[in-house]
């Protein structure tokens, strides 16, 4: 329990960075995409912006524990085990929850995209995390 705690805590804070430091070179490359935030829809009132910035810590001790639950089913090299981590993830939870939010809410394709291979690729992150923190 103490590596999955251990792991998940490092994994957060180097989700949280990358995500923030993700975000402003987003917005540099890609302002065209962060216009449509400008939307009603994700206009908050501030009282839950904490929830948002625990988004990564949330979801590295998550992953943490299935990765401890599944990690003899990644075999290979680090890199692989991370890898095909990654894809589980995005197929297995990613995918379905892209897919609602998609058909439900009123956001483009680029976005939900966007959030799809944001995901991936964090999920990749913390599976490389994982293998080598605790193999």
């Amino acid at each position: 329990m103490k590596k999955v705690l251990l792991s998940g805590l490092g994994a957060g804070f180097i989700l949280f960075l990358m995500s923030y430091f993700g975000l402003m070179i987003g917005i540099r490359y890609f302002p065209e995409l962060f216009v449509e935030y400008n939307n009603p829809l994700f206009n908050s009132d501030g009282s839950r912006d904490l929830l948002f910035f625990m988004h990564p810590f949330i979801m590295s001790f998550a992953l943490s524990w299935f990765w401890a639950r599944f990690k003899k089913l990644f075999r290979g090299a680090i890199f692989l085990r991370g890898l095909e981590f990654g894809f589980v993830y995005a197929i297995v939870a990613l995918l379905p929850v892209m897919w609602i939010t998609f058909s439900s809410l009123d956001i483009t394709f680029l976005m939900i995209s966007s959030w799809f291979l944001y995901g991936f690729f964090q999920s990749v992150i913390a599976g490389l995390l994982f293998a080598k923190i605790n193999p």
